[in-house]
Parts: C-alpha cells; structure tokens; sequence
C-alpha cells in the first residue's frame, strides 16, 4: 500500500467516525452555540477559569439526564412530553408548561444567536470593505435576513439526515477552530485547577454568569427532544449500548469544547484586564497574542457554533409539539412550515431592534435554568416506573445522578431568579 493510499483509508476513516456519530451531535448543536462561546468567554475574561466547576457538573449530569432520555425512548417507543401527559398525575399541565417555557427560552436565544453571527459577518466584511463601517446597522439586519431565509429554506427541504450532516460539519469545524485558538493562548495551569473548587464570584453579574452556564449546557431541549433525534436515527431497544456510548461521547465533546473556549478566553484577557461587551471583543480575545490569522480562525470557531445552533433553535418549537402529539416530526406538514416561519420572524427582532446580542444571549441563558427542574423530575418519576419502562431497571448510579441533577438544578434555578431580580 503505497503512502497516499493510505493517507486516503485513514481520511476515510475519520470521515466515517466523525459521520456516525450519533443524535448527540444535535446535543452539541442545542449546547455548543453562540450562547455557549459568549458564556464562556465573558466568564473567562472576567473570572478566568473560576467557573470551571460548573461546567463540568452540568456537562456530568447533562450526559446522565441525555442517556436516561434516550433510554426511556428506546425502550418505550414513546416521545418525553407524550409521556409525561399519558402516564404522570399532573403530566399534561407539566407537558404544556415545559412546551411553552424552553420554546421561549430558545426562541430568545435564537434573536442573540442571528444577532451575534450577522455581527461576525459584519466585522469581517468590514475588516475588508471600509465603505461598510458607516452602514453597520443595516449591513447586519441584511445579513441576519440572508442568514434566516437561506436556513428557513433548507429547513423546508431537509429530513433527519440532512440536519445531522451540515451540523457534523459546523461542529468540526467549531471544535477545530476554538482548539487551534488553544495553541496561541493557554491559562496557567494552577488557575486550570483552581476552577475545579466551587466558588461564585463575589461581583456584580456573578450569579447570572453562573444561571447562564448552567442554562446553556445543561439545556432542557437537549434532554427533551432526545427520544425524537434517536427514533430520527432508527434506533431500537437493540442500540441500548450505542446510545449510552453516544450520550457520554456528546457530554465529554461538550466539556472539552466549552473549557477550551473559556481557556483561550482567561489566556487572552483575563490577564491583560480586558472584558468582553461587544461582538468585536470576541474577535479580539487572541489578536494581541496571535495576530490576525488567529482572529480568523476564532471568528471561523465562533460563527460555525452560531450557525450550529440555528437549525436546532428553529427545530425545537415543532419538535416539541410533535413530542407532546406523540407523533414523528414531518419536515413537510404545514404545523411545521407556520411554527418555522414564526421562529423566523422572532429571530429577527433583536437585529431590527439593533439590541446588543451579547445581553440578549446571557439573559436568555438564564430563561432557560427556569425550566430545568421540571425536565428532571419529570424523568426521575418516569424511569423509575417499571410498569412504563417494561421491567427495565434504572441503576442505582443513574438514579444517584438523577436525584443530583434535580438539586443542582433548583440551586441555580434560585441562583437565577436572584440574578434577575438584581438586573432588572
């Protein structure tokens, strides 16, 4: 065999693992988005690595709560909300209430999201085109408007397979670009160990960091639309040992992109006592060190993770109704094309409003822990059931990590309510 022949079999065989990874590349998709990349790199810049901790307990129980979901959806053959209305005391309010609270917290944060990547865009154009910089607001709504429609359109044509494929591809090369951007940049390694220990910061905006972390990668959508994305991939109760192997990987893939992105951050500013406010801040973080190619391949990393995050925010409103109908989602239904075409229209209020996308996306991130208790319990009750779960037994591991999860979660679901009062 000579050398490019191999050189082709092993690029093959990337291409392939990277291809079969699984529903948990949607689970990356609904967590690694400009939501995420702002939560950490503010945190980074302000706290250097001090919020560490909370990313690797939210990344620890989202992998718990996105392996009992998928569980539960294998082995019932039956969506989350579905199951909630059919087989809980209380289920069909609870249903409704969960419907209604993270289509609200995505939709919100589908305004930041089209916000940040049109401002990306933007900055990037007008590094090349000066003309532009006098006509920044109306460059950037026009860019957010193109983005939308090129993505409500392929949202038309697309099935399953099709959404995977083009976010394996922004994933990759997310990940790619945010650890390329770990090589100009590193955090003292004691500071690495120090985040470990759990602290809040004692300063202004601290709480709603923390309500914001923990709403962007512990994201109820995530757990909810599940079932959905494992019966999308024609999964059975025969694919019990995939699917767990699938939510691990997409937990771990999660933990490392995030913590390297909040590392470039603490490396970049933290030390030259830089914070990051505007969509141009983020494109800054490695220019000092780094020059401008670094800028590049960091605008790259953050434009790819706002445009991963675009298909699942439009997806979750019908995923979500279809879940609670019990019914498979049809990309060609009617209910499908109106509830996109809202989203849509919601996306485009923070660029016409010409809202900072920063505040929008934090705020939103902080909507989101809100609704996080009721997934848990609402999982815990289920799966411990085995008259639903048909005699399967959930372990005592996973029950401990369950029960963790629900007092994690209405710790920073306080941790929030307190951080809003105190904003507004």
């Amino acid at each position: 065999m000579n050398v490019r022949t191999q050189k082709k079999s092993l690029l093959k065989k990337i291409v392939a693992i990277v291809l079969g990874f699984g529903p948990g590349i949607f689970a990356i998709g609904y967590t690694i988005g400009t939501g995420s990349v702002t939560s950490m790199i503010v945190a980074g810049s302000k706290f250097n690595m001090q919020l560490l901790w909370v990313l690797l307990l939210s990344c620890l129980f989202s992998g718990v709560l996105m392996f009992s979901y998928g569980n539960y959806g294998l082995i019932t053959g039956e969506t989350a909300l579905y199951g909630f209305k059919k087989h809980l005391k209380y289920g069909k309010m609870l249903a409704i209430l969960i419907m209604v609270g993270i289509t609200f917290g995505q939709w919100n944060s589908l305004m930041g999201i089209l916000g940040i990547s049109s401002n990306i865009i933007y900055e990037i154009l007008a590094l090349n085109f000066n003309s532009l910089k006098g006509y920044e607001y109306e460059t950037v709504l026009s860019i957010a408007v193109v983005i939308i429609i090129t993505f409500y359109l392929l949202m038309l044509v697309g099935k399953y397979t099709f959404f995977e494929k083009i976010l394996v591809v922004f994933v990759t090369l997310m990940g790619v670009s945010f650890l390329l951007s770990l090589f100009f940049v590193q955090p003292l390694s004691i500071d690495v160990v120090k985040g470990l220990t759990p602290t809040i910061p004692d300063v202004p905006g601290g709480k709603m960091l923390v309500a914001a972390f923990v709403g962007t990668t512990m994201a109820a959508a995530t757990f909810l639309s599940r079932p959905l994305f494992v019966k999308g991939k024609g999964w059975t109760i025969k694919n019990l040992n995939q699917q767990k192997k699938d939510a691990i990987t997409a937990a771990l893939l999660i933990f490392i992109i995030s913590g390297t992105i909040m590392a470039v951050a603490a490396g970049a500013l933290f030390y030259e006592g830089k914070e990051v406010t505007h969509v141009l801040d983020m494109a800054n973080t490695l220019e000092p060190i780094a020059g401008k190619w670094a800028v590049t391949i960091f605008f790259f990393g953050a434009l790819s993770a706002g445009l991963s995050s675009i298909f699942p925010c439009l997806l979750i409103a019908p995923l979500l109704v279809a879940d609670y109908q019990s019914g498979e989602l049809d990309t060609n239904s009617k209910q499908f094309r109106v509830i996109t075409f809202i989203a849509c229209l919601v996306a485009l209020i923070g660029p016409a409003f010409g809202a900072n996308p920063i505040e929008i996306q934090i705020l939103s991130q902080v909507f989101n822990v809100f609704v996080l208790p009721a997934v848990v319990l609402g999982i815990i009750l289920i799966v411990n059931n085995k008259k639903i779960m048909k005699g399967y037994k959930t372990s005592i591991g996973v029950n401990t990590g369950l029960f963790a999860a629900l007092f994690f979660s209405l710790v920073i679901s306080y941790n929030g309510i307190v951080a809003l009062m105190e904003y507004f």
